[in-house]
């Protein structure tokens, strides 16, 4: 009975010394899953948000936080960034697709809060929107070519029809490809964000511009985009209902649903 006191102390001693290594592990946990998007735009949204025609997320990966497009309208991006306690000023880049006004209609509310972003757009886009962008003291890169902007992050470069650029991030988990509309076709701007990092694609995130294409077509889409390494799916925006139900149906537990408030991470 008296060696039980000096059992019970030499436990709490090796208890004691193995807390500091918990504690060190948990900002890896941390940083691990602060990578992540979150739909701040959509045409459908989690209760409590609202909804529009045009798309937009917040991507956060490793020290960068970007805003993908902006929607079509700033006081219901600003409104939905406020209700997921996203402050304006912690962006840092926006990241504009192509210049249909669902995507860029929201960036004037944007600059007006914060305009100490740098600004990555199609060279293409009209002088005077670029002039604009000046106007509020924001930077403007102008993207033609497929190149890294960051570190571990790429634009595809300019695609057409239309004019579209779309972001790829290099994870260990493999490519996270995020789109505006899919002018160019969704597959061939997965097959180009293969090309430029020469690693498959881990999850495709954004508007696939699927409306009224007939089934057989979308579910040869869903079937080259798996031959294509990609794990993950997250269809939005102008992906059409019909084509969102074969996704979901095609890649099963993968497939990940769409709306404002939603998130994805990995």
């Amino acid at each position: 009975m008296r060696k039980l006191p000096l059992i019970i102390a030499a436990i709490l001693v090796l208890v004691l010394a193995f807390i500091p290594l918990f504690r060190q592990q948990n900002p890896v946990r941390q940083q691990e899953g602060g990578n992540k998007i979150i739909i701040v735009y959509d045409n459908k949204a989690s209760s409590g948000f609202k909804s529009s025609w045009g798309f937009a997320a917040l991507v956060k990966f490793k020290n960068h936080t970007i805003l993908f497009d902006t929607g079509g309208d700033g006081e219901i991006l600003l409104d939905n960034m406020k209700k997921l306690g996203i402050d304006p000023k912690s962006i840092r880049y926006i990241f504009l697709s192509h210049i249909h006004g669902d995507h860029t209609g929201g960036l004037w509310a944007i600059l007006r809060e914060n305009p100490n972003v740098t600004v990555f757009l199609p060279n293409i886009f009209p002088d005077n929107f670029k002039e604009r962008i000046h106007g509020f003291g924001a930077k403007v890169v102008e993207i033609d070519e497929p190149k890294e902007i960051l570190e571990g992050i790429y634009t595809t470069g300019i695609m057409f029809p239309v004019g579209e650029q779309s972001l790829i991030s290099k994870t260990s988990k493999g490519l996270i490809v995020v789109t505006g509309c899919s002018h160019p076709g969704i597959v061939r701007i997965v097959e180009r964000a293969e090309n430029i990092t020469g690693e498959n694609a881990y999850l495709v995130v954004g508007g696939f511009h699927l409306f009224g294409v007939p089934e057989k077509e979308v579910r040869a889409i869903a079937t080259s985009l798996k031959r294509l390494g990609v794990q993950k799916i997250m269809p939005c925006h102008c992906t059409g209902s019909r084509a969102e139900r074969i996704f979901a149906e095609e890649f099963e537990v993968e497939y990940v649903e769409c709306g404002v408030g939603k998130t994805v991470s990995w």
